[in-house]
């Protein structure tokens, strides 16, 4: 091989490398993430994303799984500011045990994790940024 060839072999793999790696990129980014909220069976309520407890997430689509352990706790998202439109939902109610999956887009703002029986005390506030 001259080094012509052999120069125009490396361009080209490097050039396949790129692309494969623009496209994963890509594609990452459509994917539905997961988040696992915990609510009970003491006075807690935790969501996490990949292990982590959620401070802050990109708006999209999410997959949420939540796991109630108790018949006197509930599991609520609710978008809190901006107040409108109106975002909140029931993910289990007080009396369900057991899990639940749910997919939802989260929009930009500030939101709030909470169990409306004990929101006092049993609440995780996070952002959803763009």
């Amino acid at each position: 091989m001259t080094r012509k060839h052999f120069a125009v072999a490396i361009i080209a793999a490097a050039m396949v490398a790129a692309l494969a790696s623009a496209g994963a990129a890509l594609s990452g980014g459509t994917a539905t993430r997961t988040l696992k909220g915990v609510v009970g069976p003491g006075y807690s309520i935790t969501l996490k994303l990949n292990g982590r407890t959620v401070k802050r997430l990109k708006a999209g689509k999410y997959k949420i799984v939540v796991t109630d352990k108790s018949s006197i706790h509930n599991f609520t998202l609710e978008r809190e500011k901006p107040s409108k439109p109106k975002l909140e939902k029931d993910l289990t109610s007080v009396a369900f045990t057991g899990t639940k999956t749910v997919t939802w887009t989260l929009k930009p703002g500030s939101w709030r994790a909470y169990c409306s029986v004990h929101e006092t005390y049993m609440h995780l506030d996070f952002k959803v940024t763009r």
